[in-house]
């Protein structure tokens, strides 16, 4: 029994008994802390899946469909005495797009079992295929490219440093909350930068410091699935929603699926949190007494050299310059008359067109010249050996996102293979047509289910990577498109990042709480950050109903309903 626990009389003091908040927070935690690595999480999924679709295989589970399939062209093999090879010889009609055509077939769906002969071969055989085929890897190190060498080389920390600095006072808080949304970008940026500056900000304003560190928290996590700026993320997101739309027979998206949703979703809910700190956060917290922070932690925020100073401005004007020579060579490739990035047919720019398709390429380009132009100027590039080894440190850093991108791949290979989403769709959609649902009811309740799961699995990728198989091929056979899920799955996904405790950056959070009132912990955190989870996901819903209800589109070519 430590001395702390003896009274002045000898007495043993009673613990205080903690609250029902409190108990359930504790009950939280340690139900998180039994969730498996993502790794692991998804190697038990692909093993669910084998065993259920050999037992759904046995119980002749099946699904009849009226389906619409392609005309099938026959083609000649020819075979010659010195190759190997199968040369195909396929007939001029059907070798257009616009000699496709479809007839409509009742056709019967089974599950197929996975340890079956077929199965097991097909586990054997399509390892390498699946992990190969799967376009998330490739679109991950690619997105990840232009932004991980910009954050590297020094960039998004210089960039979100003068953006705090020069905040006008009046404005502090929504700039801080803005910052913190566009710095999803980088998100070690974000979580490791701007709230710690945040709280930085704050106290030299004479505000409170946590209330700095709750308004950069929401910044950077409530609003983590949107941004004024196409993201990595967002690349991911809609490459996992591609693989389950193929295998449902819809059109895969590009990854403005959501951009017009994004943009007006950040600047309210940048507002809402601006009004929830200002009004609800810093009233509760009161005044901030600095008696509490030793003077070399009020001072370690502030402490940066002239010099330093100086080689980041110079960085960052280094890095507008290489911005604006990207914008030239872009907009001459696509505004010319007849310039590359427009469609060769039409001279359109927006919808199936180069342009769009070159987007994210683009966006990677823009990082990346900006990143190296800021590390000549601020001093951090002075060889190509340093940008090839922010290059490096950036793909290294994906070590565990590959791995668990390899179990995602095989588990959406087995999965789809059974048939087991197909069939799960079709009934469950037969049942919600017959239940004459409204179309925005089920959004809702898939909203929700989302945002429940998200305090068990933080992770956005490893959620949508579970359920984009089903919920897409659900609401396609209601009439709803998968842009529109996506959309609403991002709402149920990002308020959660501030309340879990199974967030990566949690700890890291506490930790600067602590610098600013000791006695700081998980439950401090969380209470402040209720409010912000609570209403920007009520106004957040509430948003999404009205986008829907007026029909506006979500994204350039991308209808709600």
């Amino acid at each position: 029994m430590s001395d702390a626990a003896i009274g002045a009389t000898g007495a043993e003091v009673q613990p205080q008994k903690k609250t029902f908040y409190e108990r359930l927070l504790d009950g939280v935690e340690r139900l998180g802390n039994k969730v498996p690595h993502p790794v692991m999480m998804f190697l038990y999924l692909i093993v669910a899946v084998i065993i259920l679709s050999q037992i759904l295989a046995f119980a002749g589970v099946s699904i009849t469909e009226q389906i619409a399939e392609p005309v099938s062209y026959s083609v000649q093999h020819n075979y010659y005495e010195d190759t190997t090879q199968v040369q195909s010889n396929v007939p001029a009609e059907g070798n257009q797009y616009s000699d496709v055509h479809f007839v409509v077939q009742k056709k019967t769906i089974s599950i197929n079992g996975l340890l079956t002969i077929e199965g097991i071969r097909y586990i054997f055989t399509s390892f390498v295929a699946n992990f190969q085929n799967f376009g998330v890897l490739a679109i991950t190190f690619i997105a990840m490219l232009g932004a991980g060498v910009a954050e590297n080389l020094g960039m998004m920390n210089a960039l979100i440093r003068k953006l705090v600095k020069v905040a006008p006072s009046r404005l502090i808080t929504f700039l801080i909350i803005l910052v913190g949304g566009l710095a999803s970008l980088a998100s070690d940026a974000g979580y490791l930068i701007l709230i710690p500056l945040a709280a930085s900000a704050f106290l030299s304003l004479r505000r409170h410091p946590l209330a700095g560190l709750a308004a950069g928290f929401a910044g950077v996590a409530v609003t983590f699935g949107v941004n004024l700026i196409i993201m990595p993320i967002d690349a991911m997101l809609t490459e996992i929603a591609n693989e389950s739309i193929t295998h449902a027979g819809g059109h895969p998206m590009s990854i403005v699926n959501n951009y017009y949703f994004s943009i007006v979703s950040l600047l309210m809910l940048c507002v809402i949190a601006t009004v929830i700190t200002e009004r609800m956060i810093e009233p509760r917290l009161g005044t901030y007494d600095t008696s509490m922070l030793s003077p070399t932690e009020a001072s370690a925020s502030q402490q940066q050299s002239e010099e330093d100073a100086a080689a980041e401005a110079r960085g960052l004007r280094f890095a507008l310059f290489g911005t604006l020579g990207v914008l030239v060579i872009v907009a001459l490739a696509t505004f010319l008359p007849g310039a590359p990035l427009r469609d060769p047919k039409t001279g359109d720019i927006i919808g199936n067109t180069p342009f769009m398709d070159s987007l994210l390429f683009i966006i990677v380009l823009f990082f990346l010249v900006a990143g190296i132009c800021y590390g000549i100027g601020a001093g951090t590039v002075k060889s190509s050996n340093d940008i090839f080894a922010a290059a490096t440190k950036t793909f290294n850093s994906l070590g565990a996102l590959v791995l668990m991108l390899l179990m995602v791949a095989q588990f959406i290979a087995y999965f789809n293979y059974s048939n087991i989403p197909t069939v799960v769709a079709g009934a469950l959609a037969d049942l919600l047509e017959r239940a004459s649902i409204p179309a925005i009811l089920l959004l809702i309740a898939f909203i929700l289910v989302i945002f429940l799961l998200t305090f068990l699995i933080p992770g956005i990728i490893p959620k949508w990577a579970i359920f984009a198989p089903v919920f897409i091929a659900i609401f396609l056979r209601l009439g709803i498109g998968p842009q529109t899920v996506l959309a609403a799955y991002r709402i149920g996904d990002s308020p959660v990042n501030v309340l879990t405790p199974l967030m990566v950056y949690f700890p890291f959070i506490i930790t600067v709480a602590q610098r600013y009132r000791k006695d700081s912990g998980l439950g401090t955190v969380i209470s402040l950050m209720i409010p912000y989870a609570l209403i920007m996901m009520a106004a957040w819903v509430l948003l999404f109903v009205v986008w829907f209800g007026l029909g506006i589109p979500l994204g350039p070519g991308y209808p709600v309903r």
